[in-house]
């Protein structure tokens, strides 16, 4: 195995820093012609803390990961792992379950 490189463990220990179960916290790292990609796997309970209010956390991250690279003359890139049984609503839900009742509004006339 090859050892690790400096965006990988940078971003492992930044995610070790805010999880519940740091232990969980692992990463993959490839190179193509792209860049490089560093995916992010984590225990499922902790994806809120890493996604974060709307995405921010997880902004950050891939921000300063960038950074890092640029440092080192690469385009790194983030990608978190979203395993089966996360927190996390799918894409779209939030907006689904506001249902909002016009019913009453019907007899309204002006």
């Amino acid at each position: 195995m090859a050892a690790k490189q400096q965006d990988q463990e940078f971003v492992e220990y930044i995610t070790k820093a805010i999880v519940n179960h740091p232990d969980d916290v692992t990463s993959d790292r490839t190179v193509d012609e792209m860049g490089v990609l560093i995916t992010l796997k984590i225990n499922p309970e902790d994806m809120g803390y890493v996604i974060g209010r709307q995405g921010q956390t997880a902004r950050a991250l891939r921000t300063l990961l960038r950074i890092v690279g640029a440092k080192n003359n690469a385009r790194v890139n983030l990608k978190i792992y979203e395993p089966e049984g996360s927190r996390r609503p799918p894409r779209g839900a939030a907006g689904a379950s506001e249902h909002v009742d016009t019913s009453a509004v019907d007899d309204i006339q002006i």
